[in-house]
């Protein structure tokens, strides 16, 4: 199987980026399964009904969240009714919305996604180890799933990679979004599973991880806060990942990262 995974997208230029990209990155890389982390979509904080329909037009099959899930308040009363769109499943038991998701690939094949947010410098939610365990319990990679992808939402790479080894061997990949930093450790683990710290962002690069630069530099300049955070609008880069399984077993033969337009070098995979 052959699956694609958008970083955080950030305001309109990612969002537009993604859109252009996503059917012909589906088509020239034979995607089955294609999903984005769109928690920045909306003006750089949260998502909209009418975003997340663009981005299901697009070809997108599955949408993640994250610590900006709740930003656009309408995304409260509308989650319960998109099974595509994904919060972290460590949430604490009745808030809205689910963590994990299992969606048909090409070829009738399953494929379960399922969000965690790390808890180091991010909101305490419930301890993502175990609600991983048990998910992965249930759906078991080989059997009750062909593919499984872990989206591990958070700041410390340290805890993001401790998640990815206590799931190696049990899922398809473990990759890491929201620090809109795109790291340099895409490998395969001892047990199988795909791997990368952060994906990176869908957005401008001339700015302070998405925000216009003028805005965000003060706040560490001057120690002041100031005007609202706002997404630049330059030309954005898209960055994905893009992870190759084994039908057989759910196991990741390859992992790739893409990178298309922007400031930041191009590189997209050879099939």
């Amino acid at each position: 199987m052959r699956i694609l995974y958008f970083g955080d997208v950030v305001g309109r230029s990612g969002r537009e980026a993604v859109i252009a990209q996503a059917p012909e990155l589906r088509k020239r890389l034979k995607i089955d399964f294609m999903m984005a982390c769109g928690e920045n979509a909306a003006a750089g904080f949260g998502i909209t009904a009418k975003i997340c329909e663009a981005f299901y037009a697009a070809g997108i099959d599955c949408i993640t969240l994250g610590n900006h899930a709740w930003d656009q308040r309408e995304i409260i009363g509308y989650i319960d009714g998109d099974p595509k769109l994904l919060r972290p499943a460590n949430y604490p038991t009745g808030t809205p919305g689910r963590g994990l998701g299992v969606y048909d690939s090409t070829g009738g094949r399953k494929v379960l996604v399922i969000q965690v947010m790390t808890r180091l410098f991010m909101d305490p939610l419930d301890d993502p180890f175990p609600v991983l365990d048990e998910a992965l319990r249930r759906h078991r990679l080989g059997h009750a799933a062909d593919a499984i992808i872990v989206d591990l939402h958070g700041e410390a790479t340290s805890e993001k990679m401790a998640l990815g080894h206590h799931v190696d061997g049990r899922a398809s990949m473990a990759v890491g979004t929201h620090t809109h930093v795109p790291t340099a450790d895409t490998l395969i683990m001892p047990g199988g599973t795909a791997y990368q710290s952060d994906i990176g962002m869908c957005g401008d690069y001339d700015s302070v991880i998405g925000m216009k630069k003028e805005i965000a530099l003060p706040r560490f300049t001057r120690k002041m806060p100031g005007e609202r955070l706002a997404p630049a609008d330059g030309e954005a880069t898209v960055c994905a990942v893009f992870v190759e399984t084994d039908d057989r077993t759910g196991l990741a033969t390859s992992i790739a990262p893409v990178r298309i337009g922007g400031r930041l070098p191009e590189t997209i995979p050879e099939l």
